[in-house]
């Protein structure tokens, strides 16, 4: 396996790449750019990279449903990563280009809604096409088959652009989460400020059947932090759940929690247990009445002592 080598959503000049360059260890890898993200992800799986740095999750459109799903399935990955990256757009354009001569524009499908009303104020007559990446939108201006692409402002060097237009969003302070993944290994230790992510499967199709899930981690005094559903494609109606906590697997909270779910569901995928970006344990509030590992050590301290006649 070549641990040396990383790979991320390419091409060269995507947020991926710049998200991944945030890294202290990206330096002393070799960073090899993908088509896809389940391409960067299947060299992973095959030993060809260390890990890959994908997006999955943005702020303003919610999850990248290419990586929740390439999580899901397939061989086995861990998360043992993240990264918060703000965006900003650029217009990339060809030099010598004017507003007025922007008939098409491009970029990755989920820059669109967070440069719509942008566009609506500005472009309201030009036509837009999705690219596989921002990056890839830029090096198609390059090539002439659109006038303008959304990306970051970055990238215009890589491809020979001009950034026209700097500094556009709709929401103010707009976010991608990205992940580094890799093959499956013990979990990153725990900080006190972690993040645990698992993909749930439901057995069956009954009322209640989301309150259950939902209830082993309210009774444990687990915070979820986001919970989306994701066809199965076993037929309509059938989903699993990719779910993230707060937490670390070895917190005794959200361990039970993790054996809970496993007791009741068909199949429970752990993702991994991994630090927070941007957040520092003193940062955090303290944890609710009953729910810290001394609380349930506690607990089960009293049980025994039920059970030997000493209460």
């Amino acid at each position: 396996m070549s641990v040396s080598r990383y790979t991320y959503l390419g091409p060269e000049g995507t947020f991926t790449e710049a998200a991944l360059r945030t890294l202290p260890e990206a330096a002393t890898r070799e960073l090899v750019p993908m088509v896809s993200v389940p391409a960067a992800l299947d060299a992973v799986r095959s030993g060809e990279a260390g890990a890959a740095l994908v997006p999955i999750e943005n702020s303003v459109e919610g999850g990248v449903t290419a990586t929740l799903d390439e999580l899901a399935t397939g061989k086995p990955l861990m998360i043992y990563r993240e990264v918060l990256l703000p965006i900003s757009f650029a217009l990339l354009v060809r030099p010598g280009t004017e507003l007025t001569g922007v008939k098409t524009v491009t970029g990755h499908p989920v820059a669109q809604p967070q440069v719509r009303k942008w566009l609506a104020a500005h472009l309201p007559d030009a036509q837009w096409e999705s690219a596989a990446s921002n990056a890839d939108g830029a090096r198609l201006v390059q090539e002439g088959r659109y006038d303008a692409a959304f990306a970051g402002e970055f990238a215009a060097a890589t491809y020979g652009l001009e950034p026209l237009v700097t500094d556009i969003h709709d929401a103010q302070n707009a976010v991608t989460r990205f992940v580094l993944a890799g093959r499956p290994a013990r979990p990153a230790a725990r900080t006190g400020a972690d993040k645990t992510s698992v993909v749930i499967w439901l057995g069956d199709d009954h009322p209640g059947a989301l309150l259950e899930l939902l209830q082993e981690f309210a009774a444990r005094g687990v915070n979820m932090m986001r919970i989306e559903s994701r066809p199965t494609g076993e037929g309509i109606g059938r989903y699993c759940f990719s779910v993230d906590c707060e937490g670390h697997i070895t917190d005794r909270r959200v361990g039970e929690a993790l054996m809970g779910l496993k007791r009741i569901c068909p199949k429970v995928r752990f993702l991994g247990s991994y630090p927070r970006a941007g957040v520092r344990p003193e940062e955090l509030p303290p944890l609710r009445h009953g729910t810290t590992d001394e609380a349930f050590s506690a607990a089960s301290d009293w049980l025994a002592r039920c059970l030997d006649g000493r209460n």
